[in-house]
């Protein structure tokens, strides 16, 4: 996962705290321009970050995911680890990323236990 800083978090902030937004807005809210906008968002969202809502398929309406709260829960960390990704997955996450998503609604932490 590579993120273009300060860009990609500012994205997530103005998703984070407007809620579901297009790509004018959130250029507004971010003071980037919309064409750098159009061109992370579909980044953010193949790194799991932002997913594109309907209704229409073009309609170019995104929301920040579980994952993407988790990013910017360790945005600080972003230039002290080796793999960002591993760190705001958590530990123990499978292939549908249970683990995260219940780690950024406040759900239950992972322990240090053997399983």
């Amino acid at each position: 996962m590579k993120l273009r800083q300060p860009t990609d978090f500012l994205i997530l902030e103005a998703l984070e705290d407007k809620g579901r937004n297009v790509a004018t807005n959130l250029a507004a809210h971010t003071g980037k321009s919309r064409k750098n906008i159009n061109t992370r968002l579909p980044v953010l969202e193949d790194y799991g970050l932002v997913q594109k809502i309907g209704p229409a398929e073009r309609s170019g309406l995104y929301e920040i995911t579980a994952l993407g709260k988790a990013a910017l829960v360790y945005q600080d960390q972003y230039d002290e680890v080796d793999d960002f990704e591993a760190l705001i997955e958590g530990p123990n996450t499978g292939a549908t990323g249970d683990a995260a998503e219940a780690f950024a609604r406040g759900g239950e932490e992972s322990t240090d236990e053997d399983e």
